[in-house]
């Protein structure tokens, strides 16, 4: 046997049949034979999660070794695990898989061959291979394939459960990071999503010391080859502002940004599928209804086997998965020039944060290394049915293994040597925070993500918001200029003041953290009042 066709090298002996880097339609008869999902409507494979319908923060760990421990940012986002424990938990998983069927699907993450990552996904579900297959980028060449060595490998069983006495998990769900072993194991869980944000984490530990960027977002490029990048948590509008009719995408989610330019990290999106409009979000809609696409927790009708995209019984974050081939604009190489602006997304609850303003570089930091956004009910297990205001370093710190600083000051260095435009763009509420106001218009913060990637925007006055410090333009085509200054769309003007103060100091108080070892300048660039 080919010693890579072997996973014996992976600790794994004693198995059922091993398939290796399946089809997709081979995957969907497997799926179908073992009854882990449904095939719906026009083609696309519908599954459930179960009780984990996001992803589980406090259930990841990295195990404290030596060759890593005085770079990781310890704490609450990175949890440890002694060596110790990690190889009690990886043999009673060992254990566990023998005599089981298993899949696997060897692919590459990063789309740039300079930086790129040979992987090797092992699944004990059908449906999660295709999640890989769907996610990461294939290796199309069978001489290619044949000859992979993957560097990082990720074991993948949702059906087998810790024991938290025992190995010191929270609980019986884990995603373990061992990054001396170059190994990440996942299970108790049947969320995807735990797969991709895994191999993420492993790229935002490699990639800074190659002064390569690892980033949490969106990525597109316009017809005169200008390329933006979109930062921001779920919910925020990445996936659904990035795949524009009228740019070509280059990713809807991780990118890295080296000397050669943007480049994304995966070959699929994984965008959130609840209440979808085919008319405001035509592109992502229509993956929706497409063979190959895996739908999360969507409803379907299991008569008719149709969907129901607008049903959020089960969770609000469903999920479509689908390779990124599906997007009929899609760049094929997944690369972009070096940015020519950034925007930053958020989607603030409390309704004080105006639509858009300029950021300078240090404010561009700043809000970076913040990170602030509301993350809605559903996009975590634990959250209940109230939004919650978060700051996450790096709009993503579950995923950063290194102090957000470093990130940031790695950014720094990028926006002034290739003069990025910055921007702050709130998706978020109008009129009153939640509950009273309302969400923004996506077509209102559709023409102003236009507005600023054309450059209009860079030619409209601006005036300064006292309580942010932010400066805000003063007209933006296709939006009243009511809109743009927050405190003119409250009834309350005390009320307003009074939460945006409130926000003020909360940026404050998170930044404490942060202060001391952010580059120069940057502590400062924050809210002015609070």
């Amino acid at each position: 046997m080919d010693t890579q066709r072997n996973l014996e090298q992976h600790g794994l002996v004693n198995l059922g049949q091993v398939f290796w880097n399946l089809s997709t339609a081979h995957l969907y008869e497997e799926v179908v034979r073992r009854m882990e999902g449904h095939i719906s409507h026009l083609g696309p494979l519908v599954v459930r999660t179960g009780h984990h319908t996001g992803r589980s923060p406090n259930d990841k760990f990295i195990v404290r070794e030596p060759t890593s421990e005085k770079d990781i940012w310890w704490g609450p986002v990175n949890r440890s695990l002694e060596p110790e424990q990690f190889d009690m938990l990886f043999n009673h998983l060992r254990s566990f898989l023998q005599g089981r069927d298993l899949f696997v699907q060897d692919c590459y993450a990063g789309a740039d061959p300079k930086w790129r990552l040979p992987i090797r996904v092992v699944t004990q579900y059908a449906w999660h291979n295709l999640f890989a297959r769907n996610m990461f980028l294939r290796i199309l060449d069978k001489r290619e394939l044949a000859a992979h060595k993957p560097e990082f490998t990720i074991i993948d069983a949702p059906m087998f459960h810790a024991m938290p006495d025992v190995v010191g998990t929270h609980s019986e769900a884990f995603i373990v990071v061992h990054f001396e072993r170059r190994l990440i194991l996942i299970g108790g869980t049947s969320y995807a999503g735990e797969i991709k944000k895994s191999v993420f984490t492993i790229l935002n530990w490699m990639l800074p010391r190659q002064k390569v960027l690892p980033m949490h977002c969106s990525a597109n490029v316009g017809t005169k080859g200008d390329t933006a990048i979109f930062f921001g948590l779920s919910g925020t509008g990445k996936t659904t502002l990035s795949a524009d009719p009228e740019r070509q995408l280059i990713g809807d989610d991780e990118h890295g940004w080296g000397e050669d330019g943007v480049f994304n990290f995966e070959g699929g999106c994984y965008a959130k599928a609840i209440r979808l409009d085919p008319e405001a979000e035509p592109e992502i809609y229509a993956c929706t209804r497409r063979f190959g696409t895996i739908l999360e927790n969507v409803a379907v009708d299991y008569e008719t086997r149709r969907v129901d995209l607008d049903d959020d019984s089960l969770t609000e974050n469903t999920r479509a998965a689908y390779p990124i081939t599906h997007i009929e604009d899609a760049i094929g190489d997944g690369r972009g020039g070096h940015p020519q602006n950034i925007i930053m997304l958020t989607a603030d609850a409390f309704g004080v944060l105006p639509p858009v303003a300029r950021l300078t570089p240090e404010q561009a930091m700043y809000h970076f290394i913040s990170g602030y956004t509301a993350k809605m009910a559903g996009t975590e297990k634990g959250l209940g049915a109230e939004p919650k205001a978060v700051f996450s370093a790096c709009f993503g710190a579950p995923f950063m293994p290194l102090p957000p600083t470093e990130y940031a000051a790695l950014l720094g260095e990028k926006i002034r040597g290739h003069d990025v435009k910055c921007w702050l763009i709130n998706t978020g509420w109008t009129g009153g925070p939640y509950g009273v106001g309302k969400r923004i218009s996506i077509a209102h913060t559709r023409a102003i993500v236009k507005a600023t990637l054309s450059g209009e925007l860079n030619r409209v006055s601006t005036v300064k918001d006292e309580i942010f410090g932010l400066e805000t333009p003063e007209h933006c085509p296709g939006v009243p200029d009511a809109v743009l200054r927050p405190a003119e769309t409250w009834s309350d003007k005390k009320a307003f003041e009074k939460q945006a103060r409130k926000l003020a100091q909360d940026f404050h108080q998170n930044f404490k953290e942060y202060a001391a070892n952010a580059p120069k300048g940057v502590a400062d660039a924050g809210p002015t009042a609070g």
